[in-house]
């Protein structure tokens, strides 16, 4: 069903996730914004738009991705780095050497945002046939880090097999299904609505001590799905009915919420 491969691929752009408003910066601040001096800042752009951070060849960073199927759903992505270390406390700062983060895409199409070298991709997320995966590291003010103009990236191929939906689906419930209940209290609650387009009110970051529980409360103007990245948790949200996600922020870290079908980022957990 899965194949891996791969190595490092210092590749050309890839078509992303075009200019869709995000958080991948500190808020209010740009891409540029509290840019480290580490290298030379290059007028080129990654396939998503983000920047290019010149280092020399010598001590760059390195990525490798490798596929593992999921006993029970999906694929365990496990990447490799050299010269390079994941640094989610400090994500937005400035740019320092190899540090910062990873974006993961699917045939171009962003997924998430990584901080770590293990990741849940879910069997629903991949249509059956052959895909390319690539990921691609970035420093923390979101720079792409890249040697001779190309940005450092790892690439692999995968298959989904027919009807691999594993253990759970992006489909909203039928019309006028109240959504599931969730527990009574959080210790936070964020109350988000969705409607043509934009996110109100705007995504900013929602700081949590590790261990404490927050409910996220959206209402969608039309059906989708909202996951919180690095929890794997999933909400389906019927068109114009609030749903509500109650989660332990267990992990620590800067984990992104955002939607599947129209791809809006709703907020980022900072747990500390």
């Amino acid at each position: 069903m899965a194949v891996l491969a791969v190595g490092v691929v210092l590749g050309g752009a890839v078509a992303g996730c075009g200019g869709r408003a995000t958080t991948h910066h500190k808020p209010g601040t740009s891409h540029e914004q509290a840019t480290g001096s580490t290298g030379t800042l290059l007028d080129a752009v990654d396939g998503t738009g983000h920047r290019l951070r010149e280092v020399p060849a010598a001590r760059a960073p390195e990525v490798r991705v490798t596929v593992h199927p999921d006993s029970e759903d999906g694929w365990n992505l496990q990447l490799a780095v050299e010269n390079f270390r994941f640094t989610p406390e400090s994500a937005g700062g400035a740019a320092l050497p190899g540090a910062g983060h990873a974006h993961l895409e699917l045939d171009g199409r962003k997924l998430a945002r990584l901080y770590g070298p293990w990741y849940h991709l879910p069997a629903a997320q991949v249509p059956e046939g052959p895909h390319t995966l690539t990921v691609r590291l970035y420093a923390d003010d979101h720079t792409a880090w890249a040697v001779s103009g190309k940005p450092v990236e790892g690439t692999a191929q995968l298959s989904a097999a027919a009807g691999a939906s594993g253990g759970h689906s992006h489909a909203a419930p039928p019309p006028g299904s109240p959504p599931a209940p969730a527990p009574a209290q959080a210790d936070r609650t964020v109350t988000i609505t969705v409607r043509d387009g934009r996110v109100v009110p705007a995504p900013g970051r929602t700081q949590l001590k590790r261990g404490e529980s927050v409910a996220l409360r959206v209402t969608s103007d039309r059906a989708d799905t909202l996951h919180v990245h690095g929890y794997d948790k999933e909400l389906a949200l019927p068109a114009g009915q609030e749903a509500t996600l109650v989660l332990t922020a267990d992990r620590t870290g800067l984990f992104e919420v955002e939607t599947h079908e129209s791809r809006l980022v709703l907020t980022q957990l900072l747990v500390r």
